[in-house]
């Protein structure tokens, strides 16, 4: 992972948006520990207090977790996923229900706002999961169906809808693993009517849709 030589002017500013970019970019990745300190000090050719400083404010903002005699691993990919796992932490009756919030609506305006080339993306992202889950794969089912969902909220066409929903995509694929590893034996939920609706523009049906599957995990995984 090169990272630019900074410049003299700003050096801890560059340096988190450098790093920021990273991590953004998926270079670093989520729950993955970051390059060491010296290697980082050489990469970006300043001193270790500026790359400490550095570390210091991702970790404030909540995308860096430093772990005492283990090292710094990235927490998440922005600082408003950061704020929403802080605020979820591992509570996942609290992710569905902030999700059930978002994506009813971007469901309902997915339905209405949808282009052909998006619903072919859905479409082939939903053979994949299911496809998956048919294999009992489990890993590439929690990744198609988290860029489903993903995609969905896009397709609704408001970008802050869009951006908000894409701030918790740590806390959804969290949601999605809970829910996956604790639903082996059972009937995974279906998204096959959801897409229907979206494909036939049905704004009602897919926001009820939506809701449905959601409240049907919140109502397996009730305490």
């Amino acid at each position: 992972m090169p990272l630019a030589t900074t410049r003299r002017a700003g050096l801890v500013d560059q340096v988190i948006e450098q790093m920021r970019g990273a991590i953004a970019a998926g270079e670093w990745p989520v729950g993955r520990r970051i390059p060491p300190e010296p290697e980082l000090v050489t990469a970006l050719g300043v001193g270790r207090n500026t790359v400490r400083e550095a570390v210091r404010a991702l970790s404030h903002a909540g995308l860096l977790e430093v772990r005492q005699g283990d090292g710094t691993f990235v927490r998440a990919t922005s600082e408003l996923s950061g704020a929403v796992r802080r605020m979820c932490g591992s509570e996942l009756r609290d992710v569905l229900q902030v999700r059930r919030t978002l994506e009813v609506e971007g469901a309902r305006l997915a339905a209405s706002h949808r282009t052909e080339e998006e619903l072919r993306r859905l479409d082939a992202l939903l053979t994949e999961r299911d496809e998956a889950l048919a294999a009992k794969d489990w890993q590439r089912l929690v990744e198609k169906d988290t860029a489903f969902h993903v995609l969905l909220v896009q397709c609704s066409h408001n970008t802050l809808l869009a951006e908000l929903y894409q701030g918790l995509t740590e806390a959804v694929r969290a949601s999605i693993t809970a829910t996956v590893e604790t639903d082996h034996d059972d009937d995974h939920v279906s998204h096959t009517g959801l897409l229907d609706a979206v494909r036939d523009r049905d704004a009602a049906r897919a926001a009820a849709e939506a809701g449905g599957f959601l409240e049907e995990l919140l109502e397996r995984h009730k305490d």
